[in-house]
């Protein structure tokens, strides 16, 4: 078995979706999450993200680490951009690297992407990070009537 592997959402118990997109620090970085996450939230979070592989034959993963659902992310279509997202249980906030070195290889070889965003809500004081993956800024974004802030990584 893989160290990290990649499922589809779906395959996911909703409860442990539920937890996750509940963990106080998880919603403390997520602007979009207002006011608790039901099962029928969850139900309709699903939903959405499968629209989007049936749509645009790309979206979010859900992240299974040593055997354990750690969170969701990786390249979701947003706003004609390829976006890399990612949302890791606390308890899995140090794979984050991994995980995005492993997004990055299928965005740039295996999807043929010239580029990639992340958006950042402007509370995030960590910024500095990504650009030290290789991200730099790139403008702003209103998503759902919240502003983030674009940063952009090309390929190599």
């Amino acid at each position: 078995m893989n160290e990290i592997e990649f499922v589809a959402l779906s395959e996911i118990d909703e409860a442990a979706i539920i937890e996750l997109m509940n963990n106080d620090e998880v919603g403390k970085l997520l602007p979009l999450l207002q006011g608790g996450f039901s099962a029928a939230d969850c139900k309709a979070f699903v939903n959405a993200k499968t629209q989007l592989w049936e749509e645009h034959g790309f979206g979010p993963w859900a992240f299974v680490i040593k055997g354990e659902f750690a969170g969701w992310g990786g390249i979701q279509p947003e706003q004609g951009e390829a976006d890399f997202a990612l949302v890791l249980h606390p308890d899995f906030w140090g794979w984050g690297r991994k995980i995005f070195n492993k997004v990055r290889d299928q965005a740039f070889n295996e999807m043929n992407r010239r580029s990639m965003t992340i958006l950042f809500p402007p509370t995030r004081t960590n910024s500095r990070a990504i650009m030290r993956y290789g991200f730099v800024a790139d403008g702003q974004m209103e998503v759902d009537g919240e502003i983030f802030l674009k940063f952009r990584l090309n390929k190599p």
